[in-house]
């Protein structure tokens, strides 16, 4: 069995300078693209179901295809996290529900407001072998039920709270505002994440994992497919890659990646309908929006550097 949860993970990828891809699913060829790729690649994995997923798939059906995936490969060590959980009871769930992981995002909130909250699901997940991410500072744009920022250079985590929060709240890793935006829009101008923050963060919490959200990098080639074959996303942008290979060599143990698998999937399908206007078969057009994902986060795992690291994680 190679359900875990991240401590050995972050603590390898801290150590050895690189962070682990967490990949949010939604369906059954979401969830088969990225395990072939891990699986063929070699390394760790966090699989992530959001709010948004849990509306559209029941949380039922996702926790029954992960289940396949984990048993099917017992020599990739696999983590199942909660992303974005707004409340205490939502997160209470999750542990329940045999999660290894939990987030909460109380980020909006008042600083001692999130650490209270953040305590308290670190009390629960704890109790239960569980670990929590918690979110500090904010991110800028709009992903499902998570709205941002507009002004993301101005709402980036303060290294003197980060220190406090952890101490106080206990939670085992951080998601810190460093620049990044959520969804394909992230940004008007080419952007500069604040290495500085994270620097610092990383050296007044030594060894202590930090997490990017909002870190896909709206690959031009699905951009490009979309647009061609009748899509209309004129400036998309989004986080280049180098600056996340970058903040992977820093403390940035965990990067989150969504919007790169709607775009790949989403491509694909649209080149198919436009190829063969006739075709009505799903499997025609979900198999190739599958095998596009797959190809992508085998790109995305050596953009991280934790391809080959499955084995150390176990």
């Amino acid at each position: 069995m190679a359900l875990v949860n991240t401590r050995k993970m972050f603590e390898m990828a801290y150590k050895n300078g690189y962070a682990v891809g967490a990949f949010n699913v939604n369906n059954m060829e979401i969830t088969q693209g990225i395990i072939e790729a891990v699986a063929e690649e070699k390394a760790p994995l966090i699989l992530q179901v959001s709010k948004g997923a849990r509306k559209y798939a029941k949380i039922s059906y996702l926790k029954a295809i992960i289940n396949v995936v984990v048993e099917e490969n017992p020599d990739i060590p696999i983590a199942i996290n909660l992303d974005h959980g707004d409340t205490f009871e939502t997160c209470k769930q999750f542990v329940d529900d045999g999660f290894t992981s939990v987030m909460i995002d109380a980020s909006h909130y008042p600083f001692e407001e999130n650490i209270e909250m953040t305590r308290k699901v670190v009390e629960y997940a704890h109790a239960r072998d569980v670990v929590v991410e918690a979110e500090l500072g904010q991110l800028g744009g709009i992903e499902e039920d998570v709205v941002g920022v507009e002004d993301v250079a101005k709402h980036v985590a303060d290294p003197d709270q980060a220190v406090e929060f952890v101490e106080k709240s206990g939670c085992d890793s951080l998601a810190v505002a460093c620049g990044t935006s959520h969804g394909a829009y992230k940004f008007k101008t080419e952007p500069k994440l604040a290495f500085d923050v994270i620097q610092e963060i990383g050296e007044r919490l030594p060894g202590f994992p930090l997490v990017m959200h909002g870190s896909s990098s709206v690959l031009k080639e699905f951009v490009d497919l979309i647009n061609k074959y009748g899509g209309d996303m004129p400036n998309a942008m989004g986080v280049p890659e180098a600056a996340v290979s970058k903040a992977a060599k820093m403390a940035i143990c965990k990067v989150n990646i969504d919007t790169d698998l709607r775009l790949a999937l989403t491509a694909k399908i649209r080149q198919v309908y436009a190829e063969t206007p006739g075709e009505f078969d799903p499997r025609k057009y979900l198999g190739p929006g599958r095998e596009a994902i797959k190809a992508m986060v085998k790109h995305k795992l050596h953009v991280l550097g934790c391809a080959g690291k499955a084995a150390e994680c176990l």
